[in-house]
Protein backbone atom coordinates (compact mmCIF):
# COMPACT_ATOMS: atom_id res chain seq x y z
CA UNK A 1 0.00 0.00 0.00
CA UNK A 2 1.26 3.55 -0.97
CA UNK A 3 1.58 6.01 1.66
CA UNK A 4 -0.92 8.25 -0.04
CA UNK A 5 -3.54 5.45 -0.34
CA UNK A 6 -2.76 4.70 3.74
CA UNK A 7 -3.76 8.37 4.55
CA UNK A 8 -6.62 8.47 2.76
CA UNK A 9 -7.64 5.40 4.40
CA UNK A 10 -6.50 6.31 7.59
CA UNK A 11 -8.80 9.52 6.83
CA UNK A 12 -12.11 8.16 6.00
CA UNK A 13 -11.67 5.79 8.87
CA UNK A 14 -11.18 9.08 10.85
CA UNK A 15 -13.99 10.93 8.99
CA UNK A 16 -16.27 7.67 10.13
CA UNK A 17 -15.59 7.64 13.63
CA UNK A 18 -15.82 11.86 14.26
CA UNK A 19 -19.64 11.81 12.01
CA UNK A 20 -20.68 9.00 14.31
CA UNK A 21 -23.23 8.41 11.93
CA UNK A 22 -25.20 4.88 13.09
CA UNK A 23 -26.90 4.44 9.39
CA UNK A 24 -23.08 5.04 7.89
CA UNK A 25 -21.68 2.84 10.02
CA UNK A 26 -24.81 -0.41 9.33
CA UNK A 27 -23.60 0.39 5.84
CA UNK A 28 -19.81 0.08 6.37
CA UNK A 29 -20.62 -3.37 8.80
CA UNK A 30 -22.86 -4.33 5.96
CA UNK A 31 -20.06 -4.13 3.60
CA UNK A 32 -17.79 -5.64 5.50
CA UNK A 33 -19.81 -8.62 5.71
CA UNK A 34 -20.41 -8.87 2.57
CA UNK A 35 -16.60 -8.80 1.63
CA UNK A 36 -16.36 -12.01 3.98
CA UNK A 37 -19.74 -13.59 2.52
CA UNK A 38 -18.63 -12.96 -1.10
CA UNK A 39 -14.68 -12.27 -1.45
CA UNK A 40 -14.54 -13.15 -4.99
CA UNK A 41 -15.10 -10.87 -7.93
CA UNK A 42 -16.69 -12.15 -11.19
CA UNK A 43 -15.62 -9.58 -13.62
CA UNK A 44 -18.23 -9.56 -16.55
CA UNK A 45 -16.63 -7.71 -19.11
CA UNK A 46 -16.47 -4.33 -20.80
CA UNK A 47 -19.13 -1.52 -20.73
CA UNK A 48 -19.90 1.89 -22.47
CA UNK A 49 -21.44 4.93 -21.70
CA UNK A 50 -21.12 8.96 -22.72
CA UNK A 51 -19.70 11.28 -20.55
CA UNK A 52 -19.37 15.50 -21.17
CA UNK A 53 -17.35 17.85 -20.22
CA UNK A 54 -18.69 21.30 -20.74
CA UNK A 55 -17.11 24.56 -19.71
CA UNK A 56 -20.38 26.11 -19.46
CA UNK A 57 -21.10 23.60 -16.40
CA UNK A 58 -17.91 23.32 -15.30
CA UNK A 59 -14.65 21.44 -15.26
CA UNK A 60 -15.61 17.91 -14.58
CA UNK A 61 -17.01 14.91 -16.95
CA UNK A 62 -20.55 13.83 -16.18
CA UNK A 63 -22.27 11.31 -17.40
CA UNK A 64 -24.93 11.71 -20.19
CA UNK A 65 -25.95 8.16 -21.21
CA UNK A 66 -25.59 5.29 -18.70
CA UNK A 67 -22.36 3.18 -18.57
CA UNK A 68 -24.35 -0.15 -19.92
CA UNK A 69 -23.59 -0.75 -23.30
CA UNK A 70 -21.88 -3.95 -24.55
CA UNK A 71 -20.46 -2.09 -27.00
CA UNK A 72 -18.67 0.70 -27.67
CA UNK A 73 -20.63 1.68 -31.18
CA UNK A 74 -23.72 1.51 -29.43
CA UNK A 75 -22.41 4.61 -27.37
CA UNK A 76 -21.70 5.98 -30.61
CA UNK A 77 -24.41 5.66 -31.91
CA UNK A 78 -26.84 7.16 -28.84
CA UNK A 79 -24.32 10.11 -29.44
CA UNK A 80 -25.10 10.25 -32.55
CA UNK A 81 -29.22 10.31 -31.29
CA UNK A 82 -28.27 12.50 -28.68
CA UNK A 83 -26.39 15.56 -30.82
CA UNK A 84 -29.25 14.76 -33.69
CA UNK A 85 -32.03 15.36 -31.55
CA UNK A 86 -30.50 18.27 -29.79
CA UNK A 87 -29.97 20.60 -33.46
CA UNK A 88 -34.15 19.28 -33.31
CA UNK A 89 -35.62 20.39 -30.58
CA UNK A 90 -32.84 22.44 -28.39
CA UNK A 91 -31.89 25.48 -30.65
CA UNK A 92 -33.20 28.02 -33.45
CA UNK A 93 -29.84 29.04 -33.93
CA UNK A 94 -28.60 27.87 -37.60
CA UNK A 95 -25.06 28.15 -36.34
CA UNK A 96 -25.19 26.35 -33.57
CA UNK A 97 -27.40 23.78 -35.31
CA UNK A 98 -25.43 23.71 -38.14
CA UNK A 99 -22.20 22.56 -35.57
CA UNK A 100 -24.54 19.79 -34.12
CA UNK A 101 -25.05 18.42 -37.30
CA UNK A 102 -21.07 17.97 -38.39
CA UNK A 103 -20.73 16.32 -35.40
CA UNK A 104 -23.56 13.79 -36.39
CA UNK A 105 -21.93 13.85 -39.79
CA UNK A 106 -18.63 12.30 -38.13
CA UNK A 107 -20.20 9.70 -36.15
CA UNK A 108 -22.05 8.31 -39.13
CA UNK A 109 -18.65 8.04 -40.90
CA UNK A 110 -16.40 7.53 -38.43
CA UNK A 111 -15.87 5.21 -35.12
CA UNK A 112 -14.66 8.22 -33.57
CA UNK A 113 -14.61 8.06 -29.62
CA UNK A 114 -14.75 11.68 -28.76
CA UNK A 115 -16.07 15.08 -30.49
CA UNK A 116 -16.40 18.23 -29.04
CA UNK A 117 -18.80 20.96 -30.26
CA UNK A 118 -18.82 24.24 -29.07
CA UNK A 119 -16.38 23.64 -26.73
CA UNK A 120 -17.84 20.73 -24.92
CA UNK A 121 -16.24 17.65 -25.08
CA UNK A 122 -18.38 14.53 -25.87
CA UNK A 123 -16.84 10.96 -24.82
CA UNK A 124 -17.78 7.39 -24.80
CA UNK A 125 -16.62 6.03 -21.20
CA UNK A 126 -15.58 2.44 -20.58
CA UNK A 127 -15.82 0.61 -17.38
CA UNK A 128 -15.80 -2.15 -16.32
CA UNK A 129 -18.91 -4.64 -14.58
CA UNK A 130 -18.03 -6.74 -11.90
CA UNK A 131 -20.17 -8.83 -9.08
CA UNK A 132 -19.29 -10.56 -5.63
CA UNK A 133 -19.44 -14.14 -5.58
CA UNK A 134 -18.96 -16.58 -2.67
CA UNK A 135 -20.13 -20.36 -1.98
CA UNK A 136 -23.55 -19.60 -2.75
CA UNK A 137 -23.12 -17.68 -6.10
CA UNK A 138 -23.52 -14.44 -6.86
CA UNK A 139 -24.24 -11.39 -4.31
CA UNK A 140 -27.95 -10.89 -3.70
CA UNK A 141 -29.25 -6.86 -2.33
CA UNK A 142 -27.73 -5.55 0.74
CA UNK A 143 -29.72 -4.94 3.61
CA UNK A 144 -28.25 -1.54 3.59
CA UNK A 145 -29.24 -1.59 0.21
CA UNK A 146 -31.51 1.71 -0.73
CA UNK A 147 -35.05 0.96 -2.28
CA UNK A 148 -37.93 3.01 -3.60
CA UNK A 149 -40.39 5.10 -1.01
CA UNK A 150 -42.90 3.01 -2.78
CA UNK A 151 -42.54 -0.29 -3.93
CA UNK A 152 -45.42 -0.67 -7.25
CA UNK A 153 -45.70 -3.63 -8.84
CA UNK A 154 -47.98 -1.80 -11.54
CA UNK A 155 -48.30 0.71 -14.00
CA UNK A 156 -45.93 1.68 -16.02
CA UNK A 157 -41.97 0.83 -15.28
CA UNK A 158 -39.06 3.41 -16.28
CA UNK A 159 -37.06 3.69 -13.47
CA UNK A 160 -34.12 6.45 -14.43
CA UNK A 161 -30.88 5.68 -14.37
CA UNK A 162 -28.39 6.69 -10.91
CA UNK A 163 -25.83 6.94 -13.81
CA UNK A 164 -27.45 10.05 -15.22
CA UNK A 165 -25.48 13.49 -14.20
CA UNK A 166 -22.96 11.48 -12.22
CA UNK A 167 -19.42 12.92 -11.88
CA UNK A 168 -16.22 11.12 -12.73
CA UNK A 169 -14.15 12.36 -10.22
CA UNK A 170 -12.55 9.72 -8.17
CA UNK A 171 -12.10 11.88 -5.03
CA UNK A 172 -15.78 12.55 -5.48
CA UNK A 173 -17.58 8.76 -5.32
CA UNK A 174 -15.72 7.30 -2.31
CA UNK A 175 -18.37 6.91 0.98
CA UNK A 176 -16.23 4.68 3.03
CA UNK A 177 -13.74 2.43 4.16
CA UNK A 178 -14.69 -0.42 2.32
CA UNK A 179 -15.27 1.61 -0.96
CA UNK A 180 -11.86 3.52 -0.58
CA UNK A 181 -10.37 -0.34 0.16
CA UNK A 182 -12.26 -1.96 -3.21
CA UNK A 183 -10.93 1.03 -5.34
CA UNK A 184 -7.19 0.73 -3.95
CA UNK A 185 -7.55 -3.40 -4.93
CA UNK A 186 -8.74 -2.49 -8.60
CA UNK A 187 -6.28 -0.02 -9.38
CA UNK A 188 -3.31 -3.03 -10.43
CA UNK A 189 -6.50 -4.91 -11.73
CA UNK A 190 -5.50 -6.40 -15.66
CA UNK A 191 -7.15 -9.21 -17.17
CA UNK A 192 -5.20 -11.96 -16.80
CA UNK A 193 -5.29 -16.06 -18.58
CA UNK A 194 -5.22 -17.31 -21.68
CA UNK A 195 -9.19 -17.21 -22.05
CA UNK A 196 -8.26 -13.64 -23.35
CA UNK A 197 -6.63 -12.21 -26.42
CA UNK A 198 -3.20 -11.23 -25.79
CA UNK A 199 -4.10 -7.51 -27.41
CA UNK A 200 -6.48 -7.60 -24.73
CA UNK A 201 -4.78 -8.37 -21.71
CA UNK A 202 -1.93 -5.95 -23.14
CA UNK A 203 -4.22 -3.18 -23.20
CA UNK A 204 -5.59 -4.14 -19.77
CA UNK A 205 -1.95 -3.61 -18.54
CA UNK A 206 -1.20 -0.64 -20.21
CA UNK A 207 -4.60 1.24 -19.19
CA UNK A 208 -3.23 0.66 -15.27
CA UNK A 209 -0.57 3.48 -16.72
CA UNK A 210 -2.52 5.93 -18.69
CA UNK A 211 -5.64 5.87 -16.86
CA UNK A 212 -4.36 5.00 -13.10
CA UNK A 213 -6.99 6.59 -10.73
CA UNK A 214 -10.11 4.42 -9.91
CA UNK A 215 -14.02 5.33 -9.61
CA UNK A 216 -16.70 3.22 -9.02
CA UNK A 217 -20.17 4.12 -10.76
CA UNK A 218 -23.63 3.66 -8.78
CA UNK A 219 -24.16 -0.07 -7.96
CA UNK A 220 -27.35 -1.55 -10.24
CA UNK A 221 -29.15 -4.65 -9.67
CA UNK A 222 -30.34 -6.87 -12.51
CA UNK A 223 -31.66 -10.76 -12.96
CA UNK A 224 -28.97 -13.37 -13.14
CA UNK A 225 -29.99 -16.89 -14.53
CA UNK A 226 -27.97 -20.30 -12.59
CA UNK A 227 -27.22 -22.58 -15.56
CA UNK A 228 -24.74 -25.43 -16.06
CA UNK A 229 -21.96 -23.35 -16.43
CA UNK A 230 -22.83 -20.79 -13.84
CA UNK A 231 -24.56 -17.91 -13.56
CA UNK A 232 -25.64 -15.16 -16.53
CA UNK A 233 -27.16 -11.59 -16.46
CA UNK A 234 -30.43 -12.18 -17.96
CA UNK A 235 -31.82 -8.78 -17.88
CA UNK A 236 -30.32 -4.46 -17.86
CA UNK A 237 -29.18 -3.00 -14.88
CA UNK A 238 -31.80 -1.32 -12.62
CA UNK A 239 -31.45 1.46 -9.97
CA UNK A 240 -32.91 -0.35 -7.01
CA UNK A 241 -33.31 -3.83 -5.86
CA UNK A 242 -36.91 -3.23 -6.20
CA UNK A 243 -37.03 -2.03 -9.75
CA UNK A 244 -34.91 -5.44 -10.40
CA UNK A 245 -37.63 -7.65 -8.80
CA UNK A 246 -40.29 -5.69 -11.05
CA UNK A 247 -38.57 -6.29 -13.91
CA UNK A 248 -38.64 -10.00 -12.98
CA UNK A 249 -41.82 -10.39 -12.27
CA UNK A 250 -42.98 -8.03 -15.51
CA UNK A 251 -40.63 -10.83 -17.38
CA UNK A 252 -41.96 -14.26 -15.87
CA UNK A 253 -45.78 -12.39 -16.98
CA UNK A 254 -45.53 -10.76 -19.53
CA UNK A 255 -42.39 -10.71 -21.97
CA UNK A 256 -40.88 -13.99 -21.82
CA UNK A 257 -44.17 -15.74 -22.51
CA UNK A 258 -44.25 -13.93 -26.03
CA UNK A 259 -40.31 -13.69 -26.37
CA UNK A 260 -40.02 -17.21 -26.12
CA UNK A 261 -42.92 -18.73 -27.22
CA UNK A 262 -44.40 -20.35 -24.14
CA UNK A 263 -46.75 -23.21 -24.31
CA UNK A 264 -50.36 -22.46 -22.37
CA UNK A 265 -48.71 -24.99 -18.98
CA UNK A 266 -45.15 -22.78 -19.43
CA UNK A 267 -46.92 -19.78 -18.91
CA UNK A 268 -49.04 -20.66 -16.48
CA UNK A 269 -46.15 -22.15 -14.21
CA UNK A 270 -44.06 -19.08 -14.54
CA UNK A 271 -47.40 -16.80 -13.76
CA UNK A 272 -47.71 -18.90 -10.28
CA UNK A 273 -44.03 -18.35 -9.39
CA UNK A 274 -44.27 -14.52 -10.45
CA UNK A 275 -47.05 -14.27 -7.84
CA UNK A 276 -45.41 -15.94 -5.14
CA UNK A 277 -42.47 -14.04 -5.53
CA UNK A 278 -44.51 -11.27 -5.72
CA UNK A 279 -46.57 -12.17 -2.60
CA UNK A 280 -42.74 -12.23 -0.54
CA UNK A 281 -42.12 -8.84 -1.19
CA UNK A 282 -38.19 -8.52 -0.81
CA UNK A 283 -37.37 -12.11 -2.27
CA UNK A 284 -34.57 -12.40 -4.11
CA UNK A 285 -34.50 -15.52 -5.58
CA UNK A 286 -37.67 -17.59 -7.56
CA UNK A 287 -37.44 -20.94 -9.13
CA UNK A 288 -39.70 -21.88 -12.56
CA UNK A 289 -39.11 -25.47 -13.33
CA UNK A 290 -35.71 -26.31 -13.94
CA UNK A 291 -34.31 -22.15 -13.80
CA UNK A 292 -33.26 -20.39 -10.71
CA UNK A 293 -33.21 -16.56 -10.88
CA UNK A 294 -31.46 -13.52 -8.85
CA UNK A 295 -31.88 -10.69 -8.18
CA UNK A 296 -28.00 -9.49 -8.15
CA UNK A 297 -25.72 -6.92 -7.43
CA UNK A 298 -23.42 -5.40 -10.13
CA UNK A 299 -20.77 -2.90 -9.52
CA UNK A 300 -18.93 -1.23 -11.71
CA UNK A 301 -15.36 0.64 -12.01
CA UNK A 302 -14.03 3.18 -14.59
CA UNK A 303 -10.42 4.11 -14.94
CA UNK A 304 -9.69 8.04 -15.05
CA UNK A 305 -6.08 9.62 -16.31
CA UNK A 306 -4.97 12.61 -16.22
CA UNK A 307 -7.38 14.09 -19.47
CA UNK A 308 -10.95 12.23 -17.73
CA UNK A 309 -12.46 8.90 -18.22
CA UNK A 310 -10.79 6.02 -20.42
CA UNK A 311 -12.32 5.75 -23.59
CA UNK A 312 -13.01 2.49 -25.50
CA UNK A 313 -9.33 0.12 -26.12
CA UNK A 314 -8.15 -0.40 -29.54
CA UNK A 315 -9.12 -4.27 -28.64
CA UNK A 316 -12.88 -3.57 -27.70
CA UNK A 317 -15.02 -5.48 -30.60
CA UNK A 318 -17.84 -4.04 -32.34
CA UNK A 319 -20.25 -6.28 -34.40
CA UNK A 320 -21.29 -3.32 -36.58
CA UNK A 321 -19.54 0.15 -37.51
CA UNK A 322 -21.10 3.84 -37.89
CA UNK A 323 -24.30 4.33 -39.83
CA UNK A 324 -26.60 7.25 -40.56
CA UNK A 325 -29.18 6.42 -38.27
CA UNK A 326 -31.66 9.87 -38.68
CA UNK A 327 -32.89 11.53 -41.56
CA UNK A 328 -30.76 14.16 -43.02
CA UNK A 329 -31.59 17.81 -41.52
CA UNK A 330 -30.74 21.22 -42.60
CA UNK A 331 -29.42 23.95 -40.74
CA UNK A 332 -32.68 25.34 -40.82
CA UNK A 333 -34.21 22.42 -39.13
CA UNK A 334 -35.86 21.18 -42.32
CA UNK A 335 -35.68 17.10 -42.17
CA UNK A 336 -35.46 15.14 -45.57
CA UNK A 337 -37.84 12.10 -44.58
CA UNK A 338 -37.09 10.42 -47.67
CA UNK A 339 -32.94 10.47 -47.18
Amino acid sequence: MTDDWKRQLDQVHAGLVRRDDPAELVTEADAVDASYRYPQLAVRGPVFGLAVQDPVVGPRWRVVAPVVDGMPQQARDALNSMLWFKAKDDTDDPAVRRDLLAAVAILEREPVNEVEVRGARYRVVRGDEFARSGADGLEPPRPTDPEPVERKWSGRHDPPSADLGFVLDPAEDTSGLMTSALKLGLREFAYTGARFPVDVRADSVRAIASHPDILLMPVGFGVSERGTKGWKPVSSLMPTPHDARRLLYDSMTDAWPMLFRFNPEETAEHARAAEEFKALGRANEVRVADKLYRICRTERLVRVGPDGPEPPRPSDQDSFGPMQIHPTMDEDGTIHPGD
